[in-house]
């Protein structure tokens, strides 16, 4: 069954603490995102690990293969359970990063992460391809990237919910889907382009769905988080 990773984007102490306290006993991932590791460091991995979450360090590594394998070695070192990179940064950075993170792992004797791909950013519609220098539909450009990252080993992608039949078809069922851009029926979608909802993404056959501001915007997080796990249950 499809997982729920709750994206928590935050740089305020208090803040976080309290969206922490408000999803204990919920099961749930937590995703902390470049403006949480930003302004707490690498180091709240490990403080959020400690709480009883899975952690999902959305750092989206970019750079040379050399680079982004050292890089990846320090996620590794922090417990992350699941961590990303761009598959935009080729085949052999993919590998590297893949590579790299499970050799640190295993030295320090912590579970292999997962490594996922980001393929193309949800807030990028069709008319934003060719400004970026991308040819083709956005189903076409991240079915591109997914395969680069598949044959660089890593576990799957980020990609849209509009994206998982392609990708599972190409590369595999067991090829992890990774779906930002998840709203609610009447949420606000806000900077999202290519959404959906919590029931189609499960249906679609999407394996995590990232939710944040429904849920970490919400008067009381909390209900609003099960009532996203109902969603999906259905």
């Amino acid at each position: 069954m499809a997982e729920l990773i709750v994206a928590i984007d935050v740089r305020e102490e208090k803040r976080l603490d309290d969206l922490l306290s408000a999803l204990k006993g919920q099961p749930v991932w937590v995703k902390l995102g470049l403006e949480a590791l930003s302004a707490f460091g690498m180091g709240l991995v490990e403080r959020v690990s400690s709480r009883g979450f899975k952690v999902f360090a959305d750092v989206k590594l970019h750079d040379i293969p050399n680079t982004v394998g050292a890089a990846s070695r320090v996620v590794a070192r922090t417990g992350a359970a699941l961590f990303n990179v761009h598959c935009s940064g080729g085949r052999a950075m993919c590998a590297a990063a893949r590579g790299d993170s499970a050799d640190e792992a295993a030295k320090l004797g912590l579970p292999k992460p997962l490594v996922v791909g980001v393929t193309l950013l949800t807030s990028l519609g069709p008319e934003d391809l060719a400004t970026v220098g991308f040819s083709g539909t956005p189903r076409e450009v991240a079915l591109r990237l997914a395969q680069i990252g598949k044959e660089a080993g890593l576990d799957g992608v980020v990609c849209s919910v509009q994206e998982v039949a392609a990708v599972k078809e190409a590369c595999g069922k067991t090829y992890l889907t990774v779906c930002p851009g998840i709203r609610p029926t009447g949420a606000e979608v806000g900077d999202q382009k290519r959404v959906a909802t919590p029931r189609g993404a499960v249906e679609a056959g999407a394996d995590f769905l990232v939710v944040g501001r429904p849920i970490t915007g919400a008067t009381d997080p909390a209900a609003a988080c099960s009532a996203i796990l109902q969603d999906m249950k259905k």
